[in-house]
Protein backbone atom coordinates (compact mmCIF):
# COMPACT_ATOMS: atom_id res chain seq x y z
CA UNK A 1 0.00 0.00 0.00
CA UNK A 2 1.34 3.43 -0.24
CA UNK A 3 2.11 5.85 1.61
CA UNK A 4 -1.37 8.06 1.08
CA UNK A 5 -3.03 4.61 2.03
CA UNK A 6 -0.82 3.90 5.05
CA UNK A 7 -1.35 7.16 6.85
CA UNK A 8 -4.76 7.41 6.00
CA UNK A 9 -4.90 3.36 7.05
CA UNK A 10 -3.37 4.41 10.72
CA UNK A 11 -6.28 6.98 10.97
CA UNK A 12 -8.73 4.93 10.25
CA UNK A 13 -6.99 2.70 12.73
CA UNK A 14 -7.35 4.89 15.73
CA UNK A 15 -10.50 6.49 14.59
CA UNK A 16 -12.44 2.75 14.89
CA UNK A 17 -10.65 1.99 17.91
CA UNK A 18 -11.93 4.99 19.46
CA UNK A 19 -15.50 3.96 18.38
CA UNK A 20 -15.65 0.54 19.29
CA UNK A 21 -16.40 1.64 22.99
CA UNK A 22 -18.61 4.27 22.03
CA UNK A 23 -22.33 4.06 20.58
CA UNK A 24 -24.01 4.25 17.42
CA UNK A 25 -24.44 7.98 16.12
CA UNK A 26 -26.22 8.98 13.15
CA UNK A 27 -26.32 12.91 12.29
CA UNK A 28 -29.72 14.24 11.64
CA UNK A 29 -29.26 18.25 10.76
CA UNK A 30 -33.12 18.56 11.24
CA UNK A 31 -36.36 16.25 10.05
CA UNK A 32 -35.58 17.25 6.89
CA UNK A 33 -31.62 17.02 6.07
CA UNK A 34 -29.88 14.14 7.38
CA UNK A 35 -26.02 12.82 6.54
CA UNK A 36 -24.50 9.31 7.07
CA UNK A 37 -21.13 8.27 6.73
CA UNK A 38 -19.58 4.57 5.64
CA UNK A 39 -15.67 4.45 6.53
CA UNK A 40 -13.81 1.19 5.97
CA UNK A 41 -10.32 -0.36 5.99
CA UNK A 42 -9.59 -3.73 4.46
CA UNK A 43 -6.10 -5.63 4.37
CA UNK A 44 -5.61 -8.78 2.06
CA UNK A 45 -3.21 -11.00 1.64
CA UNK A 46 -3.39 -13.90 -1.79
CA UNK A 47 -1.56 -17.06 -1.83
CA UNK A 48 -1.30 -17.96 -5.88
CA UNK A 49 -0.08 -20.74 -7.16
CA UNK A 50 0.55 -20.83 -11.67
CA UNK A 51 0.26 -17.21 -12.99
CA UNK A 52 0.63 -14.36 -10.89
CA UNK A 53 2.48 -16.53 -8.36
CA UNK A 54 4.77 -13.87 -8.60
CA UNK A 55 1.82 -11.30 -7.23
CA UNK A 56 1.72 -13.03 -4.12
CA UNK A 57 1.60 -10.49 -0.81
CA UNK A 58 -0.50 -8.16 0.60
CA UNK A 59 -2.27 -4.70 0.00
CA UNK A 60 -4.94 -2.91 1.53
CA UNK A 61 -7.71 0.19 0.89
CA UNK A 62 -9.49 2.06 2.37
CA UNK A 63 -12.69 3.32 1.12
CA UNK A 64 -14.76 6.70 2.60
CA UNK A 65 -18.71 7.09 1.10
CA UNK A 66 -20.43 10.30 2.75
CA UNK A 67 -24.14 10.44 2.01
CA UNK A 68 -26.39 13.73 2.08
CA UNK A 69 -30.27 12.91 2.26
CA UNK A 70 -32.35 16.56 2.03
CA UNK A 71 -36.79 15.33 2.27
CA UNK A 72 -38.35 18.61 1.45
CA UNK A 73 -41.54 16.75 1.94
CA UNK A 74 -42.91 13.58 2.31
CA UNK A 75 -42.85 12.85 -1.25
CA UNK A 76 -39.80 14.15 -2.47
CA UNK A 77 -36.32 13.42 -1.58
CA UNK A 78 -32.76 14.39 -2.89
CA UNK A 79 -29.61 12.31 -2.49
CA UNK A 80 -25.81 13.04 -3.07
CA UNK A 81 -23.25 9.92 -2.17
CA UNK A 82 -19.22 10.73 -2.59
CA UNK A 83 -16.55 8.42 -2.66
CA UNK A 84 -12.87 9.05 -1.77
CA UNK A 85 -10.38 5.72 -1.27
CA UNK A 86 -6.60 5.43 -0.68
CA UNK A 87 -4.95 2.61 -2.42
CA UNK A 88 -6.86 -0.28 -4.66
CA UNK A 89 -6.18 -3.54 -2.23
CA UNK A 90 -5.15 -6.92 -4.43
CA UNK A 91 -7.45 -5.32 -7.16
CA UNK A 92 -4.52 -4.37 -9.76
CA UNK A 93 -2.32 -7.49 -9.43
CA UNK A 94 -5.10 -10.06 -8.50
CA UNK A 95 -4.61 -12.59 -11.60
CA UNK A 96 -8.21 -14.19 -11.08
CA UNK A 97 -10.85 -13.16 -13.65
CA UNK A 98 -12.99 -12.20 -10.03
CA UNK A 99 -11.99 -9.07 -8.08
CA UNK A 100 -11.14 -10.24 -4.57
CA UNK A 101 -12.48 -7.12 -3.07
CA UNK A 102 -16.18 -5.40 -4.93
CA UNK A 103 -15.66 -2.18 -3.20
CA UNK A 104 -15.25 1.29 -4.56
CA UNK A 105 -11.42 1.90 -4.28
CA UNK A 106 -9.30 4.29 -5.68
CA UNK A 107 -9.22 3.74 -9.30
CA UNK A 108 -12.72 3.44 -9.09
CA UNK A 109 -13.66 6.73 -7.78
CA UNK A 110 -11.44 8.54 -10.50
CA UNK A 111 -12.38 9.69 -13.93
CA UNK A 112 -15.69 7.32 -13.62
CA UNK A 113 -17.07 5.32 -16.53
CA UNK A 114 -14.49 8.07 -19.00
CA UNK A 115 -16.96 11.18 -18.04
CA UNK A 116 -13.74 13.15 -16.26
CA UNK A 117 -15.75 13.16 -13.12
CA UNK A 118 -14.14 11.70 -9.78
CA UNK A 119 -15.67 11.16 -6.35
CA UNK A 120 -19.22 11.77 -6.91
CA UNK A 121 -20.95 9.24 -7.29
CA UNK A 122 -24.88 9.67 -6.73
CA UNK A 123 -26.77 12.82 -7.23
CA UNK A 124 -30.44 12.30 -7.85
CA UNK A 125 -33.80 13.39 -6.95
CA UNK A 126 -36.63 11.07 -6.09
CA UNK A 127 -40.92 11.29 -6.04
CA UNK A 128 -43.28 9.13 -4.83
CA UNK A 129 -46.66 8.93 -5.82
CA UNK A 130 -48.73 6.93 -3.68
CA UNK A 131 -52.38 5.62 -4.29
CA UNK A 132 -52.70 4.21 -0.87
CA UNK A 133 -51.27 2.20 1.63
CA UNK A 134 -50.00 -0.37 -0.06
CA UNK A 135 -49.64 0.69 -3.64
CA UNK A 136 -47.08 3.71 -4.81
CA UNK A 137 -44.53 4.52 -7.28
CA UNK A 138 -41.41 6.52 -6.89
CA UNK A 139 -39.62 8.16 -9.71
CA UNK A 140 -35.73 9.25 -9.70
CA UNK A 141 -33.69 10.95 -12.17
CA UNK A 142 -30.29 11.94 -11.94
CA UNK A 143 -26.66 10.04 -11.74
CA UNK A 144 -27.73 6.38 -10.10
CA UNK A 145 -26.57 3.48 -8.89
CA UNK A 146 -29.09 0.45 -10.61
CA UNK A 147 -27.41 -2.17 -7.90
CA UNK A 148 -29.45 -0.15 -5.51
CA UNK A 149 -32.84 -1.11 -7.69
CA UNK A 150 -32.26 -4.69 -9.05
CA UNK A 151 -30.30 -8.21 -8.39
CA UNK A 152 -30.80 -7.34 -4.38
CA UNK A 153 -30.64 -9.93 -2.29
CA UNK A 154 -30.60 -10.06 1.67
CA UNK A 155 -27.63 -12.18 2.19
CA UNK A 156 -25.26 -11.19 -0.70
CA UNK A 157 -25.37 -7.99 -2.02
CA UNK A 158 -23.21 -5.44 0.19
CA UNK A 159 -19.47 -5.78 -0.17
CA UNK A 160 -18.75 -3.76 2.88
CA UNK A 161 -21.06 -5.65 5.58
CA UNK A 162 -21.26 -9.27 3.69
CA UNK A 163 -19.14 -11.42 1.13
CA UNK A 164 -16.23 -9.16 -0.45
CA UNK A 165 -16.03 -11.12 -3.70
CA UNK A 166 -17.73 -9.71 -6.69
CA UNK A 167 -19.64 -12.88 -7.18
CA UNK A 168 -21.44 -13.12 -4.15
CA UNK A 169 -22.35 -9.23 -4.33
CA UNK A 170 -24.11 -8.92 -7.68
CA UNK A 171 -23.90 -11.34 -10.71
CA UNK A 172 -21.56 -11.30 -12.97
CA UNK A 173 -23.67 -11.90 -15.54
CA UNK A 174 -25.84 -9.11 -14.82
CA UNK A 175 -23.26 -6.44 -16.24
CA UNK A 176 -24.59 -4.03 -14.23
CA UNK A 177 -23.00 -0.30 -14.54
CA UNK A 178 -22.87 2.20 -11.72
CA UNK A 179 -22.58 5.96 -11.05
CA UNK A 180 -24.42 7.37 -14.33
CA UNK A 181 -26.55 9.43 -15.92
CA UNK A 182 -30.35 7.90 -16.06
CA UNK A 183 -33.86 6.80 -14.06
CA UNK A 184 -35.52 4.19 -12.39
CA UNK A 185 -39.68 3.96 -12.18
CA UNK A 186 -40.14 1.17 -8.86
CA UNK A 187 -44.41 0.25 -8.69
CA UNK A 188 -44.69 -1.23 -5.58
CA UNK A 189 -47.52 -3.16 -5.05
CA UNK A 190 -48.60 -4.87 -1.77
CA UNK A 191 -45.76 -7.29 -1.98
CA UNK A 192 -44.88 -6.99 -5.43
CA UNK A 193 -42.41 -4.66 -6.44
CA UNK A 194 -41.58 -3.97 -10.22
CA UNK A 195 -38.50 -1.59 -11.83
CA UNK A 196 -37.25 -0.57 -14.91
CA UNK A 197 -34.20 1.21 -15.19
CA UNK A 198 -32.39 3.02 -17.84
CA UNK A 199 -28.45 4.55 -18.22
CA UNK A 200 -26.24 6.40 -20.63
CA UNK A 201 -23.03 5.00 -19.78
CA UNK A 202 -20.02 7.42 -20.44
CA UNK A 203 -17.26 4.13 -21.81
CA UNK A 204 -17.37 0.42 -21.54
CA UNK A 205 -13.82 -1.81 -20.88
CA UNK A 206 -13.78 -0.65 -25.00
CA UNK A 207 -13.94 2.74 -24.67
CA UNK A 208 -17.50 3.01 -26.08
CA UNK A 209 -20.36 4.56 -24.86
CA UNK A 210 -23.57 2.63 -24.18
CA UNK A 211 -26.77 2.50 -23.26
CA UNK A 212 -28.20 -0.16 -20.06
CA UNK A 213 -31.43 -0.79 -19.56
CA UNK A 214 -33.05 -3.35 -16.91
CA UNK A 215 -36.21 -4.68 -15.53
CA UNK A 216 -37.26 -6.65 -12.91
CA UNK A 217 -40.17 -7.93 -10.97
CA UNK A 218 -39.60 -8.94 -6.64
CA UNK A 219 -42.25 -10.79 -4.72
CA UNK A 220 -41.66 -10.67 -1.19
CA UNK A 221 -43.18 -13.51 0.75
CA UNK A 222 -44.36 -14.40 4.00
CA UNK A 223 -43.80 -18.02 4.94
CA UNK A 224 -43.85 -20.22 8.28
CA UNK A 225 -40.30 -20.18 8.43
CA UNK A 226 -39.83 -16.64 7.22
CA UNK A 227 -39.31 -13.82 5.12
CA UNK A 228 -38.21 -14.31 1.24
CA UNK A 229 -37.80 -12.31 -1.57
CA UNK A 230 -37.61 -14.06 -4.95
CA UNK A 231 -36.94 -11.50 -8.16
CA UNK A 232 -36.19 -12.43 -11.74
CA UNK A 233 -34.58 -10.29 -14.06
CA UNK A 234 -33.85 -9.19 -17.60
CA UNK A 235 -30.63 -6.46 -18.77
CA UNK A 236 -29.56 -5.22 -21.88
CA UNK A 237 -27.42 -2.93 -23.58
CA UNK A 238 -26.92 -1.13 -26.97
CA UNK A 239 -24.21 -2.02 -29.72
CA UNK A 240 -21.01 -0.57 -28.07
CA UNK A 241 -18.97 -4.14 -26.91
CA UNK A 242 -16.61 -5.88 -28.75
CA UNK A 243 -17.38 -8.94 -30.52
CA UNK A 244 -15.76 -12.09 -30.55
CA UNK A 245 -12.93 -12.98 -32.72
CA UNK A 246 -13.70 -15.01 -36.08
CA UNK A 247 -12.47 -18.31 -35.87
CA UNK A 248 -13.76 -18.76 -32.10
CA UNK A 249 -16.96 -20.48 -31.40
CA UNK A 250 -19.73 -18.34 -30.26
CA UNK A 251 -20.96 -20.51 -28.13
CA UNK A 252 -17.87 -23.08 -27.03
CA UNK A 253 -18.35 -25.95 -25.01
CA UNK A 254 -17.85 -25.24 -21.18
CA UNK A 255 -15.55 -28.39 -20.73
CA UNK A 256 -12.27 -27.79 -21.54
CA UNK A 257 -12.01 -28.44 -25.85
CA UNK A 258 -8.53 -29.87 -26.86
CA UNK A 259 -9.67 -29.01 -30.48
CA UNK A 260 -10.25 -25.23 -30.21
CA UNK A 261 -7.06 -23.48 -31.31
CA UNK A 262 -7.06 -19.86 -29.54
CA UNK A 263 -3.68 -18.89 -31.55
CA UNK A 264 -5.08 -19.76 -34.66
CA UNK A 265 -8.46 -17.51 -34.22
CA UNK A 266 -8.14 -14.12 -35.39
CA UNK A 267 -8.08 -10.55 -33.40
CA UNK A 268 -11.33 -9.18 -32.87
CA UNK A 269 -12.23 -6.26 -35.17
CA UNK A 270 -12.85 -3.75 -32.50
CA UNK A 271 -15.42 -1.81 -35.56
CA UNK A 272 -17.66 -4.86 -35.03
CA UNK A 273 -19.80 -4.23 -31.73
CA UNK A 274 -22.38 -6.19 -30.40
CA UNK A 275 -24.97 -5.63 -27.57
CA UNK A 276 -25.24 -7.72 -23.96
CA UNK A 277 -28.39 -9.29 -23.03
CA UNK A 278 -29.13 -11.62 -20.04
CA UNK A 279 -31.55 -13.32 -17.02
CA UNK A 280 -30.69 -12.92 -13.91
CA UNK A 281 -32.97 -15.04 -10.81
CA UNK A 282 -32.09 -13.83 -7.40
CA UNK A 283 -33.81 -15.74 -4.33
CA UNK A 284 -33.20 -15.12 -0.14
CA UNK A 285 -34.78 -17.25 2.32
CA UNK A 286 -35.65 -17.15 6.14
CA UNK A 287 -35.46 -20.70 7.68
CA UNK A 288 -36.37 -19.91 11.39
CA UNK A 289 -34.19 -17.28 13.47
CA UNK A 290 -30.82 -18.15 13.05
CA UNK A 291 -30.70 -19.71 9.56
CA UNK A 292 -30.86 -18.04 5.33
CA UNK A 293 -29.89 -19.14 2.20
CA UNK A 294 -29.69 -17.74 -0.94
CA UNK A 295 -29.32 -18.10 -4.49
CA UNK A 296 -28.77 -16.48 -7.57
CA UNK A 297 -28.54 -17.61 -11.70
CA UNK A 298 -27.35 -16.12 -14.33
CA UNK A 299 -27.33 -16.55 -17.88
CA UNK A 300 -25.81 -14.07 -20.80
CA UNK A 301 -26.19 -14.19 -24.46
CA UNK A 302 -22.74 -14.43 -26.22
CA UNK A 303 -23.27 -11.86 -29.12
CA UNK A 304 -20.53 -9.99 -27.82
CA UNK A 305 -17.18 -11.19 -26.12
CA UNK A 306 -17.74 -11.82 -22.79
CA UNK A 307 -15.82 -13.68 -19.83
CA UNK A 308 -18.77 -16.17 -18.57
CA UNK A 309 -22.48 -17.14 -20.34
CA UNK A 310 -23.67 -18.67 -16.68
CA UNK A 311 -23.10 -17.52 -13.08
CA UNK A 312 -24.80 -20.27 -10.49
CA UNK A 313 -23.79 -18.89 -6.95
CA UNK A 314 -25.86 -19.71 -3.28
CA UNK A 315 -24.65 -20.15 0.28
CA UNK A 316 -25.97 -19.87 3.54
CA UNK A 317 -26.32 -16.88 6.25
CA UNK A 318 -25.97 -18.12 10.31
CA UNK A 319 -27.03 -15.22 12.60
CA UNK A 320 -25.04 -14.87 16.06
CA UNK A 321 -28.27 -15.04 18.03
CA UNK A 322 -27.69 -18.93 17.79
CA UNK A 323 -24.49 -18.54 19.96
CA UNK A 324 -25.30 -15.15 22.15
CA UNK A 325 -23.71 -13.40 19.89
CA UNK A 326 -27.09 -11.44 18.38
CA UNK A 327 -25.39 -8.68 16.01
CA UNK A 328 -23.12 -11.15 14.34
CA UNK A 329 -23.17 -13.41 11.58
CA UNK A 330 -21.55 -15.86 9.51
CA UNK A 331 -21.61 -15.98 5.70
CA UNK A 332 -20.45 -18.80 3.40
CA UNK A 333 -21.23 -18.82 -0.25
CA UNK A 334 -19.55 -20.93 -3.59
CA UNK A 335 -19.74 -19.63 -7.26
CA UNK A 336 -19.42 -21.82 -10.81
CA UNK A 337 -19.29 -19.68 -13.86
CA UNK A 338 -19.20 -21.27 -16.88
CA UNK A 339 -16.88 -19.85 -19.40
CA UNK A 340 -17.82 -17.46 -22.49
CA UNK A 341 -17.03 -17.18 -25.95
CA UNK A 342 -13.14 -16.23 -24.81
CA UNK A 343 -10.17 -17.92 -22.83
CA UNK A 344 -12.05 -18.61 -20.03
CA UNK A 345 -13.28 -22.20 -19.71
CA UNK A 346 -14.97 -21.89 -16.06
CA UNK A 347 -13.93 -20.18 -12.37
CA UNK A 348 -14.76 -21.95 -9.29
CA UNK A 349 -15.08 -19.62 -6.16
CA UNK A 350 -15.20 -20.41 -2.82
CA UNK A 351 -15.85 -17.77 0.10
CA UNK A 352 -16.52 -17.63 4.04
CA UNK A 353 -16.56 -14.55 6.40
CA UNK A 354 -17.40 -13.75 10.24
CA UNK A 355 -18.73 -10.54 10.75
CA UNK A 356 -18.61 -9.71 14.53
CA UNK A 357 -20.49 -6.52 15.60
CA UNK A 358 -18.23 -4.44 18.17
CA UNK A 359 -21.37 -2.03 18.41
CA UNK A 360 -24.25 -0.79 16.62
CA UNK A 361 -21.70 1.54 15.04
CA UNK A 362 -18.29 -0.59 14.07
CA UNK A 363 -18.22 -4.15 12.47
CA UNK A 364 -15.22 -6.31 12.43
CA UNK A 365 -14.87 -9.29 9.31
CA UNK A 366 -12.24 -12.24 8.87
CA UNK A 367 -12.82 -13.32 5.26
CA UNK A 368 -11.34 -15.92 3.69
CA UNK A 369 -12.06 -16.97 -0.04
CA UNK A 370 -10.21 -19.77 -2.64
CA UNK A 371 -10.56 -19.16 -6.42
CA UNK A 372 -9.75 -20.95 -9.27
CA UNK A 373 -9.82 -20.00 -13.00
CA UNK A 374 -9.53 -22.50 -15.35
CA UNK A 375 -8.72 -21.51 -19.36
CA UNK A 376 -8.93 -23.04 -22.73
CA UNK A 377 -5.28 -23.50 -23.20
CA UNK A 378 -5.41 -25.70 -20.23
CA UNK A 379 -3.67 -23.08 -17.85
CA UNK A 380 -4.61 -22.87 -14.58
CA UNK A 381 -4.97 -20.04 -11.71
CA UNK A 382 -5.62 -20.94 -8.14
CA UNK A 383 -5.39 -19.72 -4.86
CA UNK A 384 -6.31 -18.29 -1.58
CA UNK A 385 -7.17 -14.41 0.18
CA UNK A 386 -7.57 -13.93 2.77
CA UNK A 387 -9.02 -10.44 4.29
CA UNK A 388 -9.15 -8.36 7.29
CA UNK A 389 -11.95 -5.78 7.24
CA UNK A 390 -13.58 -2.66 9.34
CA UNK A 391 -16.50 -1.12 8.60
CA UNK A 392 -18.18 1.95 10.84
CA UNK A 393 -21.12 3.07 10.03
CA UNK A 394 -22.82 6.42 11.03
Amino acid sequence: MHSTARRFGSALAIALTSLCAGAARAYDVNEQLAVNLLLAGAGQCQEVTGDGDDQNGCRGAVPVQPEIFFNPTKQDQFFVKFGFAAGNGLNPISPFALTPWAADLEADVKDINGRDRSYLLEAWYAHTFRFGDANAVQVTGGIIDPAFYVNENAYANNEYTQFMNEAFVNSRTAFIPAYDVGGALVWKIHRLTLSGLGMNVGENDDGNNYNWFGVEADYNLQTPWGEGNYRVMYAGTSRAFLAPAPGLDPEPNPALDPALDLDSAEAPDPTDQEHLSGVLLSFDQEFGKIVGAFLRLGWEQQDALVDYQADYAGGFDFKGAGWGRENDNIGIGYAYLEGGNGELARTNAVEGYYRLACNDTLALTADVQYMKDKYRTGDVVDGWVFSLRAVAEF
